[in-house]
């Protein structure tokens, strides 16, 4: 009988505890959700983050230790016991702050992160300064150029500042960038351009005398399994101002995961720039990602910024291993802070344009805060035939390098242009919202060598005009002299509001093809895609204090975008709206 006990007894103490799901959302002091929280059961390689509403799930045993990490607030250690349900509000740690938020400048800022203000001196992060675009009129300038932009470096970078608390740079607010962060239910191009167009125009919603013209543009998709052979060099900067928990760690996580789909037949190497540059990983097969993830791994930060010189050995590398009819692309992850070398915007631009002739793309990813230098990495992008993301969480980093992996490395499309054509029978002037830093001379439009932007798998487009129909009286309509050896007639009667013109090249192509396309005077109701660009736009105005707003309330975001949130299975729209009601309840604090 006792030998029965004991058998019965070493069986149940072998019995495996079965994981279970355990879910939850993490705040913080003010009961506001935190996305990019780590989550880790304590003493395994179980990890995951909270989503934008600051929800988790992860598995564990009833007995584990689940550990909550975010960067500002004290870690906290929960057990797990039977409730399979875990809420968790982290508590800001003063002592982290002090250690990870590194500034320097002149004394007496003021730093809010979540809600608690932090006495710093302010940041030396640059930006390009920008002039809010004018309407303007048709009868003088019927034509609008401008080159395409699909970077969403600014909404990332605004976001971080509004989760951190600050207020918004008015000049990181970029509006387009904005716009182009979030995806839009366009349909896929059929026909032989890479690309599909799509217009609309409606009454603008925070101005009943204006009408707004929606013109889009949606990329085609291209399998991974399609992407032409990829030849990456990785131009990592590991210079001292990268040795913050934002900045070099977070660029090595991110690296890993662009790592993890590489195939086969890609290669990559990986240089590297301080004081010198270096090469610490030889181009290599993509499936040898032992040796890349070993490279990533043994990556530390200190010394002074060379960019110019690392910028210069990434290309010579990226040329020495050039696929013809492939895809050849520098991968640039810096916080922008150049000091050694080349260093100025100007300087900079002129470096990357030498190389724009040798096929090899650019791309510019940002990291950290307090020295960011957005205005650099624009520019490498615009001038380097590339594109430029901000990277302010693992989350941000998965959906660059992961979920839209190919339209980051892979262009469809080159020197995209658009002009439009106004028809003064319809349209007494206009504004394109967005697009200053993009604002191309009406004969760049026809010019071949005129650089434009570059347009991505799957990546889409959206460009705004806010205009003023013929005959109505508006308080933003200045006048303008009649004109002594011309005048102002109109040809055509035309029913058409505008004539819009597209020219692109492809990705190994030097002579541009052209598209025209005319749109009706037909207003119609917004679908919700429109409604949600127009909440963001107007959210952008409203942060740059634009006078074009005409005093719209902060409610008519929200409202805007809760009406075009659709199904949003990613969250990204939800957490637009808790943006903006962050940004609001922190007027209203600041205001008593």
């Amino acid at each position: 009988m006792n030998i029965i006990l004991l058998l019965f007894v070493s069986t149940l103490l072998n019995i495996s505890v079965e994981a279970e799901v355990i879910s939850g959302t993490v705040t913080d002091e003010n009961n506001r959700p935190l996305p990019g929280v780590n989550i880790t059961v304590e003493g395994t390689n179980t990890v995951t983050q909270t989503n934008f509403d600051g929800k988790y799930t992860i598995k564990a045993e009833e007995g584990d230790k689940l550990v909550f990490s975010y960067i500002g607030y004290k870690t906290a250690k929960i057990k797990v016991g039977d409730k399979k349900v875990i809420d968790v509000a982290l508590k800001p740690d003063f002592t982290a702050l002090e250690e990870q938020i590194v500034v320097t400048g002149i004394q007496n800022s003021q730093l809010r992160i979540r809600g608690v203000a932090t006495h710093l001196p302010p940041q030396r992060e640059s930006y390009n300064q920008i002039e809010e675009n004018i309407f303007k009129s048709t009868n003088t300038t019927p034509l609008s150029t401008f080159s395409i932009d699909v970077d969403k470096a600014s909404y990332s970078n605004v976001r971080r500042m509004i989760n951190n608390g600050q207020k918004v740079h008015k000049d990181a607010v970029k509006i387009e960038e904005m716009l182009n962060y979030f995806n839009y239910d366009y349909a896929q191009p059929a026909g032989e351009h890479p690309f599909a167009i799509h217009t609309a125009v409606a009454e603008t919603p925070w101005n009943s005398d204006t009408r707004l013209v929606k013109i889009a543009l949606q990329g085609k998709t291209i399998p991974l399994d399609d992407v032409p052979a990829s030849n990456l060099v990785f131009l990592l900067d590991v210079s001292g101002s990268m040795n913050s928990q934002n900045k070099l760690p977070l660029l090595k996580s991110a690296f890993k995961l662009l790592t993890a789909q590489l195939r086969e037949e890609d290669k990559v190497a990986i240089v590297v720039y301080a004081g010198a540059a270096g090469v610490v990983l030889p181009s290599t097969k993509g499936s040898d990602k032992k040796a890349i993830f070993e490279a990533i791994d043994n990556l530390s930060a200190g010394g002074s910024t060379a960019g110019g010189e690392g910028i210069e050995l990434a290309y010579k590398i990226a040329q020495e291993n050039f696929i013809e009819n492939g895809n050849n692309r520098v991968i640039l992850a810096t916080d922008g802070d150049f000091n050694v070398g080349a260093s100025s915007d100007r300087a900079m631009g002129e470096l990357i344009e030498e190389k724009r002739d040798t096929g090899i793309f650019l791309t510019a990813l940002g990291f950290g805060m307090g020295n960011y230098q957005d205005s650099k990495l624009e520019t490498l992008a615009q001038k380097g035939n590339g594109n430029h993301a901000y990277i302010d969480t693992m989350q941000e980093a998965k959906r660059v390098l992961g979920t839209e992996f190919g339209g980051t490395i892979y262009t469809i499309a080159k020197d995209v242009k658009i002009q439009v054509e106004f028809n003064p029978a319809k349209v007494q002037a206009y504004r394109l919202i967005g697009y200053e830093n993009r604002l191309l001379n009406n004969e760049d439009f026809n010019d071949d060598k005129k650089d434009a932007g570059e347009l991505g798998s799957g990546h889409t487009v959206t460009a705004l005009y806010e205009i003023i129909p013929a005959g109505v009286n508006s308080k933003y309509l200045k006048d303008i002299d009649d004109l002594k050896y011309s005048d102002r007639k109109i040809k055509s009667s035309s029913e058409e509001l505008l004539t819009v013109k597209f020219r692109y090249q492809k990705p190994e192509g030097s002579k541009s093809i052209l598209i025209t396309k005319s749109l009706k005077d037909e207003v119609e109701p917004m679908d919700a895609d429109f409604k949600f660009a127009s909440a963001v736009a107007l959210f952008g105005m409203q942060l740059r204090e634009s006078e074009f707003t005409n005093n719209a309330p902060e409610s008519l975001v929200i409202s805007l975008a809760d009406a075009g949130r659709g199904e949003d299975p990613e969250g990204y729209r939800a957490e637009f709206i808790r943006l903006v009601k962050t940004v609001n309840t922190g007027q209203t604090m600041n205001e008593e």
